[in-house]
């Protein structure tokens, strides 16, 4: 009895996929540090400021607080994450959640910031920074093997360029830390 349920049990560990890994933003931990650093530096030279010119009171003081809290929220970097056939970009309040193999359209937005913006056919939407895949392959190898399905499936409609775009990118930058590690710059 215990010899078929130890078989039984390796089969349903053998039948069943093991669980695909998860690809983070190496960096987002940095990126907050940056954030909280910048944030209270604001908040220390303000009230050095007051200090020295002899004006701080308690309400200047909320308020120096409150400018530093608001430039957090502003700084504060996306987390993002990236498994099998889904990409999240976790905010401050709430994670936005797109599935890669359904994906509708990818927009490149050029502007102060370069965002990308994915959009699937269940009305889900994400919006990311694009140095975030350049700097993180894994995130990008699971949103390119996604979009990849998309495309093939015919449901990624609009967007083929702005994937290739980043793609040469990748590939540029790929190519410039070849370069440098061999010393041929």
């Amino acid at each position: 009895m215990e010899r078929r349920d130890d078989v039984r049990r390796a089969a349903d560990a053998q039948a069943q996929p093991p669980p695909a890994e998860v690809a983070y933003d190496q960096w987002w931990a940095g990126d907050l540090g940056s954030a909280v650093r910048c944030s209270g530096a604001l908040l220390c030279l303000l009230l050095l400021i007051d200090w020295a010119a002899g004006d701080i009171t308690p309400a200047r003081g909320a308020l120096w607080a409150t400018l530093a809290v608001l430039l957090f929220v502003i700084l504060h970097p996306a987390r993002v994450a990236a498994g099998e056939d889904w990409l999240a970009s976790r905010g401050l309040v709430r994670e936005h959640r797109v599935r890669t193999d359904h994906l509708v359209s990818v927009h490149w937005l050029d502007g102060v910031s370069q965002r990308l913006v994915l959009r699937d056919s269940f009305g889900g939407r994400v919006e990311i920074d694009p140095q975030v895949l350049v700097a993180n392959p894994g995130l990008w190898y699971r949103l390119d093997k996604g979009a990849r399905r998309s495309s093939s499936r015919g449901s990624l409609t609009c967007g083929e360029t702005a994937l290739r775009r980043v793609a040469e990118r990748i590939d540029s930058e790929t190519a410039l830390a070849v370069f440098k590690v061999s010393g041929l710059e």
